[in-house]
């Protein structure tokens, strides 16, 4: 038997966990019927969530034993989350996938058959639309895989998704990455191997919203940018340079303004040089900040998850006050 398991980061999906449930049911049973030699695991991944999303992964366990869960001991993000679903996973090959239903189950199955004989190692989906967004955070999506691409020199396939059918050898190359600020998308593609892209239109969430908002997007654009390129160190040596040229100009401005006007002249001369010489300092010691603040996460070697309840403990807890 081949297992697959499918990974599911959660936060805050109450609302629409059950339907997620019924649906990926539905897939799987017909994926089985279709190929009797696969089975399936669903581990889902409680991120801190603050509704009933951790009941309702009790009440699956309760009723489905191929459902396993951990739940984080506080909001660790979803790059926590995924890490922690693919390293707890058994499957020989692992789905990635939203709970929000944004990831259709229904790629499934031809997931399953571009990677089942090994001819790739991973099936994914590419969005060729951004049907209900905004045209805002569309045009600022489309600009950071621009920039991205051309800083960077990992390519990331504009509209690429996390939802990845993955064979366990890539798994367990991207386990091998363990670095504590992750940026999946570029993990995904720097670990390489045989990647078919599957396009599809956006699909809007059934119920529910969406964790993400501008500014969380935001932060996580700089986190990919600076864990695969090193573009912006030399950004503050070309500002440096520009920055020296523009004193020389404001000092030669100065000096033959002075002869005009001699206390403005050297007025706007000292005012300027000051605000330019420090605000190159400041952008230059701003962006070596962000830097060595990375890597002194790095070098503390914390978790990058810490489990809380998991479903076997559950399990064991209710076997166990039952036997009382």
């Amino acid at each position: 038997m081949k297992l697959i398991s499918v990974v599911v980061p959660c936060y805050n999906e109450e609302e629409v966990l059950p339907m997620f449930y019924d649906e990926i049911i539905k897939v799987s049973d017909a994926m089985k019927q279709e190929h009797p030699d696969i089975d399936f695991e669903f581990f889902f991944i409680n991120d801190g969530s603050k509704d009933r999303t951790l009941e309702i992964f009790r009440e699956l366990a309760d009723k489905d034993e191929r459902v396993r869960y951990i739940s984080l001991s506080r909001n660790f993000g979803k790059e926590s989350a995924m890490y922690a679903g693919l390293k707890n996973s058994k499957g020989d090959f692992v789905v990635v996938m939203d709970a929000d239903l944004q990831h259709p189950p229904a790629f499934l199955p031809q997931m399953y058959n571009y990677v089942k004989d090994g001819e790739f190692d991973c099936a994914t989906t590419r969005r060729v639309s951004r049907k209900g967004e905004s045209k805002i955070r569309s045009f600022f999506a489309r600009l950071f895989y621009k920039i991205m691409n051309k800083i960077s020199q990992t390519e990331i396939v504009d509209g690429a998704q996390d939802f990845r059918f993955m064979s366990r050898q890539m798994v367990d190359a991207v386990l091998d990455m363990s670095e504590y600020n992750r940026f999946s998308k570029g993990i995904f593609s720097w670990v390489g191997f045989r990647v078919q892209y599957m396009p599809y239109e956006n699909v809007e969430r059934p119920a529910g919203t969406t964790s993400w908002s501008f500014w969380g997007l935001f932060k996580y654009s700089l986190e990919g940018i600076m864990a695969f390129s090193t573009a912006p160190l030399a950004i503050s040596i070309f500002m440096s340079i520009l920055g020296a040229l523009l004193s020389v100009l404001l000092i030669a401005a100065g000096i033959i303004g002075s002869i005009f006007l001699p206390d403005l002249g050297t007025a706007l001369l000292i005012i300027g040089a000051v605000l330019l010489v420090g605000a190159v300092q400041l952008m230059c010691t701003g962006i070596l900040g962000m830097y060595l603040g990375k890597t002194y996460m790095e070098v503390k070697k914390r978790p990058i998850y810490l489990a809380g309840e998991t479903d076997e403990t559950y399990r064991g807890r209710k076997k166990k006050n039952a036997g009382k």
